[in-house]
């Protein structure tokens, strides 16, 4: 590979390094805001944030298959390779900051899940719960007899 080359697959390296850079920003932008809305309930936003977080995951790992043979491409001895060392290890410190924004969301739901299946059980076993479910006129007698004759 001739030095102009090997100056493209390094520039376009660095190119799709910055636009994962990006993806995991946006990814733990999208994973804080889903943590407030997680803890505020509302379900709707957290399935829209939910689909939005898969479509960037699934454009890092999209990126990275682009990635993986540019860096099988680039010599292991380039006057980059301790620049491109650095931005990996970013973006490895990016990839874990997501990841762990993630468990605390996964937490926080699981935690949510569990008031709101003790908050049914009380309500399963409440009796004014359950009295106030029935109709005043469902224990009303039902009349048998009716006078025709007035």
């Amino acid at each position: 590979m001739d030095t102009a080359q090997q100056s493209a697959v390094i520039k376009r390296l660095m190119k799709l390094f910055n636009q994962q850079s990006d993806c995991y920003h946006r990814l733990i932008g999208v994973l804080e805001k889903q943590q407030g809305y997680i803890r505020t309930g509302s379900e709707e936003s957290i399935l829209a944030h939910v689909s939005l977080g898969e479509q960037i995951i699934t454009e890092i790992f999209s990126i990275q298959k682009s990635i993986d043979p540019l860096e099988a491409m680039c010599p292991a001895v380039t006057s980059l390779a301790d620049e491109i060392t650095a931005i990996k290890a970013v973006l490895d410190a990016l990839n874990n900051r997501a990841l762990a924004q993630s468990e605390q969301n996964k937490t926080l739901l699981s935690q949510c899940m569990t008031a709101i299946r003790s908050e049914i059980n009380v309500l399963a076993t409440n009796p004014l719960a359950i009295s106030a479910k029935r109709s005043l006129y469902a224990q009303a007698a039902v009349p048998s007899l009716i006078d025709i004759k007035g």
